[in-house]
């Protein structure tokens, strides 16, 4: 839903009546994961994607109608072989999508308070009822201190809190199942719940011209970017104008001071040794996901050399991705941008880093993490 902020809070200050049709489960391969969204307005006016094109039509159409009947509906879209042109998945995976109205005033302001926590990236949870005994589309949002709606059972608000609060941990989005009353390890409610972590970070050092690009292709990837540099000359705001902060400072001073989690990526893109032993030593003994450096084999080796000598071991010298990037070829800085990024997400999701063309099998990877 993270696409679909500007739009819903504008629809909502018109008071204009809209559906909202999510992606609840999936099934095989498909191309948009749970807690993909499309918004239709009652003028007909469409934002977002639930498959990329697949179904967007019938999904369409079914918004349309919940908000002439006020009705949520869960639909299923898949396909055989001789289906593949009809209102299907032609990618050969099942997707569910739950399309709810918000025609009354008090269902768009309840909206509104989800779409404004998640745009001061405040971690936020929402619970649906997708199927079962309770009422489809009963909604309850979990944020680390206080709670809103109720899904119509004290147990089940309950159990369903509970959940939220660890999938909001963990940056997880899917569905779990409970009895009518919350109970455990029973299958008669499903619900959806869709987590609102705050944008991962990505951290590049070196105030240079692939900085740059790097900068831009990171916010393009939805990360919270923060470009660091100790020359004041270099680290302006006008030479990162994409970028969420531009810090002046030595480069392992400003890293050793700053939050880095499981989902931040470092990428090194100073190939200064000054600068990259003492920063890379200092990202070694975090938990980020990803450190790129950029430089030359003969660079990395040296790198390599230096590092040892400060006493890192052989495992974290493992967890380097450098030269920095995947074998595209790449000439420009933005070229590399494009290489840095591709290795980020080939980490992030298992990919092989292969022509699609010339593998066979599931072309979506199940996910080896989750940011």
């Amino acid at each position: 839903m993270r696409e679909l902020l500007s739009e819903l809070r504008d629809w909502h200050a018109a008071g204009t009546p809209f559906a909202l049709a999510t992606v609840v489960a999936v099934r095989g391969s498909a191309p948009r994961a749970p807690g993909a969204a499309m918004a239709v307005t009652a003028t007909g006016v469409v934002a977002g994607s639930v498959s990329g094109g697949c179904v967007e039509s019938d999904v369409y159409e079914v918004a349309t109608e919940t908000l002439t009947t006020g009705e949520t509906q869960l639909r299923t879209y898949g396909i055989s072989d001789d289906e593949a042109f009809g209102a299907g998945l032609t990618c050969g995976g099942t997707i569910e999508v739950l399309v709810q109205p918000f025609v009354a005033p008090s269902d768009r302001d309840g909206l509104l308070e989800l779409v404004d926590t998640i745009a001061a990236g405040e971690p936020v949870a929402l619970a649906t009822v997708v199927s079962g005994a309770a009422r489809r589309g009963a909604r309850r949002t979990v944020l680390a201190g206080r709670v809103r709606g109720s899904l119509g059972d004290e147990g089940l608000d309950a159990a369903v809190t509970d959940d939220a609060r660890g999938l909001l941990a963990q940056g997880v989005t899917g569905s779990t199942r409970y009895g009518a009353h919350g109970e455990r390890r029973m299958q008669d409610v499903t619900v959806f719940v869709q987590t609102y972590a705050p944008a991962p970070r990505m951290l590049v050092f070196g105030a240079i011209d692939h900085a740059a690009a790097t900068a831009r292709i990171g916010s393009f990837l939805g990360y919270r970017v923060t470009v660091c540099d100790a020359r004041p000359a270099f680290a302006t705001r006008e030479r990162f104008p994409t970028a969420d902060e531009v810090v002046c400072a030595w480069p392992h001073t400003y890293l050793e001071s700053t939050p880095v989690d499981a989902r931040t990526v470092v990428c090194v893109l100073t190939h200064d040794p000054k600068f990259d032993v003492p920063l890379l030593a200092a990202a070694l003994r975090t938990p980020a996901a990803y450190i790129g450096v950029m430089g030359s084999r003969r660079t990395h080796a040296d790198r390599l050399a230096r590092l040892r000598e400060t006493g890192v071991d052989e495992t974290g010298l493992a967890r380097l991705a450098s030269p920095v990037g995947l074998d595209l070829g790449a000439r420009t800085p933005e070229e590399t941008a494009v290489s840095i990024a591709a290795e980020i997400i080939q980490h992030r999701w298992g990919g092989t880093g292969r022509p699609l063309g010339e593998l066979t099998g599931a072309i979506h990877h199940a996910p080896e993490s989750r940011a």
